[in-house]
């Protein structure tokens, strides 16, 4: 099966306000344009080929895995018919099915374009085109068809008489178009009113002509959602979400409240995990089975290991949670982390950049940064990693088996030895031994009774004072 895809993804985008080329705002951590290219890259095609308008190189830069993906520019926004022309150069030594669709479509579904294709062939079209019964057919292309039902051409909405106008079956924007045809895309004159060359007018051209065409009526109206505004986004953006969220429910995964949860479209989740309500995944996170990710959490770009806990309130960004670990509530930890197999990560407790060693413990009130602690640490509350020097970040390294008391800071680069013991409230700037107690406090002194002679002082000045209070009041009223 010879296939070529074409995105027509030139449009300036106007009604968006924005500076942004439209086909680049994000649906779900993604844009527009790749949920467009990656469905049509399951169809695996010979190439596919993007037509853009002035922001190319814009565009270029923001797709992901381009794979068969090439660029054409349209120089001057001249219309849907121009842009598609511009495509045809390429596609000289190609000869079977051209698909075209549109990208500002970021919903439509591989399954619904290979149904359509299929049909395409079956019947031996060389112009196909495929159409849905909209509730409101609103500015959609009307769908006109004679007594026999023969597809005679496309009415646009501005161009429709009152009869016309009430047609409920209306274009897609997809089309299914033999090589052979496209030298047809010649032939579409412009239209006076916006000075633009429409695509719809294909149609009654291959019709003039005798060829085989036909409007195949399939797919969910949700699907053909073209976003043109800040509502057709929003609107989009909630079927999507429900979309992505649906899929892992089929996986076996658990939402308490589907309605407030945000999921990328890049992420993936793990059978049997439950996801609370207001939880964030985002970017390329990967959370494995069995998992609970709690209220308000959120995770990007990072992996979150087989039977993990994340509790309530925790940022995690670009690190990685073994399996069996938890991490929370309140807790933040910043790139570049790992935080090792059923070790705790606790209320308020900072990690950046640091290995954090399986069964080790950090439960409350620490900042952990640019470490190296290994297997079976525990750090007591209040702990801080001093590790930047005003010029420059430094190591800590914490072997296995450390005991960091309370409120200890350590001084890196430093590195604390193997089973041994730092004293609550030390600080420490030099390497500590394996097995050593580390301490570096103020030997303690107790003076007996102070505090008494203390409590005795002060209840001096309160008499003192009352007393002062009492010889004014007293002559006030001599007065």
């Amino acid at each position: 099966m010879n296939l070529a895809g074409i995105v027509l993804a030139a449009g300036l985008g106007k009604r968006m306000n924005s500076s942004l080329p439209k086909i680049l705002h994000i649906l779900h951590g993604v844009p527009m344009l790749q949920y467009v290219v990656d469905t049509l890259q399951k169809l695996k095609p010979e190439k596919i080929i993007a037509v853009v308008g002035k922001h190319a190189g814009l565009i270029r830069d923001s797709m992901q895995n381009p794979g068969t993906l090439s660029y054409v520019e349209q120089r001057e926004p001249k219309g849907t018919g121009d842009a598609l022309l511009q495509a045809v150069p390429y596609l000289k030594n190609f000869h079977g099915t051209a698909v075209v669709v549109n990208g500002d479509t970021p919903l439509i579904t591989e399954k619904t374009i290979r149904k359509f294709l299929t049909q395409h062939r079956r019947k031996k079209h060389v112009l196909s085109l495929l159409s849905f019964i909209a509730a409101d057919p609103g500015s959609y292309g009307r769908i006109m068809r004679d007594k026999q039902g023969n597809v005679m051409s496309i009415v646009e909405n501005r161009d429709a008489t009152a009869t016309q106008s009430e047609v409920r079956e209306v274009n897609s924007g997809v089309y299914a178009i033999e090589s052979k045809a496209l030298r047809l895309l010649k032939e579409i004159k412009m239209n006076k009113a916006t000075g633009e060359y429409y695509l719809t007018d294909i149609v009654h051209i291959a019709r003039g002509k005798g060829m085989a065409i036909d409007a195949f009526c399939i797919g969910s109206e949700d699907e053909f959602i073209g976003v043109n505004t800040r509502q057709d986004l929003d609107k989009a953006g909630s079927l999507m979400k429900f979309r992505i969220i649906g899929k892992w429910c089929d996986h076996g995964v658990t939402f308490i409240d589907a309605g407030s949860v945000f999921i990328s479209a890049n992420s993936f989740i793990g059978q049997g995990t439950i996801i609370y309500p207001n939880v964030h995944i985002e970017g390329a996170t990967k959370i494995g089975r069995r998992c609970a990710i709690f209220p308000n959490v959120r995770i990007l770009d990072s992996i979150i290991e087989d039977d993990a806990t994340i509790k309530d309130s925790t940022l995690i960004e670009k690190s990685i949670v073994k399996k069996k670990a938890s991490v929370g509530p309140f807790a933040h930890i910043r790139p570049g982390c790992t935080i090792g197999e059923n070790a705790k990560i606790g209320n308020f407790v900072e990690v950046k950049n640091a290995m954090i060693g399986p069964d080790t413990k950090a439960s409350h009130l620490s900042y952990l940064g640019d470490a190296k602690i290994g297997k079976g640490v525990n750090i007591g509350a209040g702990t801080i990693i001093c590790n930047y020097d005003g010029f420059k970040k430094h190591i800590t390294s914490i072997e296995n088996n450390v005991f960091i008391g309370s409120d200890s800071q350590l001084i890196a680069p430093v590195t604390i030895g193997q089973g041994s013991i730092v004293g609550a409230g030390s600080t420490i700037t030099k390497d500590v031994p394996a097995n050593a107690l580390a301490l570096s406090r103020v030997e303690q002194t107790n003076i007996e009774g102070w505090a008494l002679r203390r409590q005795k002082s002060r209840q001096y000045v309160v008499d003192s004072r009352q007393q002062r209070t009492k010889r004014k009041r007293n002559q006030k009223a001599k007065k």
